[in-house]
C-alpha cells in the first residue's frame, strides 16, 4: 500500500474498468483505471450505456483535430446511467438519478467508455422514462445537434417546410421527429434504401438520386423553396441547398459546412445560413447547461412518443467495443449503436497509467 508524506500508508483509490485510446490509429484497450471523484459542479455516473458515433471512429484514427484529443485517452462521448455520488454545488441531481448526456470523450474530458464517469452536471439531464439505457445513450450527440439546429439556429415551427438532407442517418431521423414534433410538413433525402425508414418517421422521402434538385423543390414548395433545410451530408448537398431555400426568410443549417462553398446563391435569395458546431461547450467549458436543458425539454418529447431513436438490436460491451467501432465505421448498423457498460467479464489489459 503507497505511503503519504508522513509515512502513513494511504488506502488505494478505487478502480475501474475503461476502454482506453494509447495512440492514434490502433485499437483502444480495455484497461484497469482509478475511479474518477466528482468535483465542484459534478456529479459521478455509474455508466450504464455509451453511446456510439461516427465522431469516436474519427478521434480513434486521429482525423478529428477540432475534437482536440490527446491519447491516452478513455474514449466515448454519449452515456445514460445513474448517480451514484453529487459534487459540492450540484443542486439538480440527487443519489438514484437516471440521467443521460454527451458526456466528454473531447477536449480534456475522459470518456463514457468507462463504469464510471464524473461529468459536468449541467451537461445532464433526467432521462427519458420510456427508453432503456441502451436507447437513451444512443440519443444525446443526435438530439442536442438536431435541436441546435433546428430550434435554436431555424426556429422550427407550425406550418413551415423543412426539408432534412440525410433523413435516416443518425442525426437525421431524429431531426426529422423533432421538426414535426414542432408541427413542422417534413420532406427528407435518402436513398431508395431508406425511403420506407423516412416514410415511417412521417416525413415525405425524396429519392436524392432519382429527383433534382430542381423537381424537389417545384413538387414540395410550388417552387417557392423550403423554409428550412437541415443539411447532415455537406459538400455538394449543402451547395444545392443555398439555391433550394425560401427567398429573404428561409435558413439553411448545416452540421457539415466545413468546405469551401459559394454563398452567392444564398445571397442572391436573401436567406441565411448558419453553422452547428456541437462540441463547443465541451471544448471551452461555457454554456453547458444549455445541453442539459435542451435535453430535459428533448425527454418530454420522447415520452409523449414523439421522438423515438432507432437502435442497431446487435448487443455490444466493453469487451466488443472494436465491433462496435465497426459497425458504425462499415455502415453496417440498423440504427444508433450503443454499448451495455458493466454487463460482461472481459478481459482486462494491465493498468495504463493515465486514461485522459
Amino acid at each position: 500500500m503507497p505511503a503519504d508524506s508522513t509515512g502513513s500508508p494511504t488506502p488505494e483509490r478505487p478502480r475501474m474498468r475503461a476502454v482506453v485510446l494509447e495512440e492514434f490509429g490502433v485499437e483502444p484497450t480495455l484497461r484497469s483505471i482509478e475511479r474518477p471523484t466528482p468535483g465542484r459542479g459534478e456529479v459521478l455516473v455509474r455508466v450504464k450505456a455509451s453511446g456510439v458515433n461516427p465522431l469516436d471512429i474519427k478521434i480513434k484514427s486521429g482525423a478529428a483535430g477540432h475534437a482536440q484529443v490527446k491519447p491516452p485517452h478513455v474514449l466515448g462521448i454519449d452515456l445514460a446511467g445513474v448517480v451514484t455520488e453529487v459534487g459540492p454545488g450540484v443542486t439538480r441531481f440527487d443519489v438514484g438519478d437516471e440521467v443521460y448526456g454527451m458526456a466528454g470523450g473531447v477536449g480534456g474530458l475522459p470518456g463514457t467508455l468507462a463504469e464510471y464517469a464524473a461529468v459536468d452536471a449541467d451537461l445532464l439531464a433526467r432521462k427519458p422514462v420510456r427508453l432503456s439505457m441502451v436507447e437513451a445513450a444512443a440519443l444525446p450527440l443526435a438530439l442536442i445537434t438536431a435541436w441546435e439546429g433546428l430550434v435554436d439556429r431555424a426556429g422550427v415551427g407550425p406550418r413551415q417546410l423543412v426539408l432534412v438532407h440525410g433523413g435516416a442517418g443518425g442525426v437525421g431521423h431524429i431531426a426529422v421527429q423533432l421538426a414535426i414534433a414542432r408541427g413542422a410538413t417534413v420532406f427528407a433525402t435518402g436513398s431508395e434504401a431508406n425511403l420506407e425508414t423516412i416514410r415511417g418517421l412521417g416525413a415525405e422521402p425524396i429519392d436524392y438520386r432519382a429527383t433534382s434538385m430542381e423537381e424537389y423543390v417545384q413538387s414540395a414548395t410550388g417552387g417557392e423553396g423550403f423554409d428550412v433545410i437541415f443539411d447532415t451530408v455537406g459538400g455538394a448537398t449543402l451547395d444545392l441547398s443555398f439555391a433550394a431555400v425560401r427567398p429573404y426568410t428561409g435558413r439553411v443549417v448545416s452540421i457539415l459546412g466545413w468546405g469551401e462553398h459559394s454563398l452567392a446563391p444564398l445571397s442572391f435569395r436573401g436567406a441565411s445560413y448558419s453553422g452547428v458546431f456541437t462540441l463547443l461547450p465541451l471544448l471551452t467549458g461555457k454554456h453547458r447547461a444549455h445541453h442539459g436543458n435542451a435535453l430535459a425539454a428533448a425527454a418530454d418529447l420522447v415520452d409523449q412518443g414523439l421522438i423515438t431513436p432507432i437502435v442497431d438490436p446487435t448487443p455490444y460491451h466493453l469487451g466488443t467495443v472494436g465491433e462496435a467501432h465497426q459497425a458504425v465505421a462499415s455502415g453496417s448498423r440498423q440504427g444508433k449503436v450503443a454499448v451495455a457498460v458493466g454487463t460482461d467479464t472481459g478481459s482486462v489489459e494491465p493498468e495504463a497509467e493515465s486514461a485522459s
